[in-house]
């Protein structure tokens, strides 16, 4: 599975869980973190777990483990490293707070028909 190919398949998880202002970042040219970075933010710690869950049984189903999870018992955001993808799932003043588009402007914010 290609880094895009997994971007692809975190937002659409994402999306069917009803994560909002899901955005995918291309940060490969700024960053060897990883490749793409997703964000999306949640209404509560249990929506946080709901879409961190299924991000993680689809791309489990696809043979794909997090390398690293980080957050979950901060209730406020979670952070999965699938290598190549890494997840960032916030509340919205969480999200607020760390302004990651902020922090990374110059990636290229992808549009989900592009991936």
């Amino acid at each position: 599975m290609t880094p895009r190919e997994m971007a692809k398949l975190i937002y659409t998880s994402l999306d069917d869980k009803r994560g909002l202002d899901i955005r995918v970042l291309e940060v490969g040219d700024l960053t060897v973190l990883a490749d793409f970075f997703v964000v999306a933010t949640a209404t509560s710690a249990t929506h946080i777990r709901t879409l961190v869950g299924e991000c993680e049984l689809k791309l489990k189903e696809r043979g794909v483990l997090p390398h690293h999870v980080e957050g979950h018992h901060a209730g406020n955001w979670v952070l999965l490293d699938f290598g190549p993808v890494v997840t960032h799932v916030f509340l919205a003043e969480t999200r607020e707070f760390y302004a990651l588009e902020r922090l990374w402007s110059d990636a290229k914010i992808w549009n989900p028909e592009e991936l």
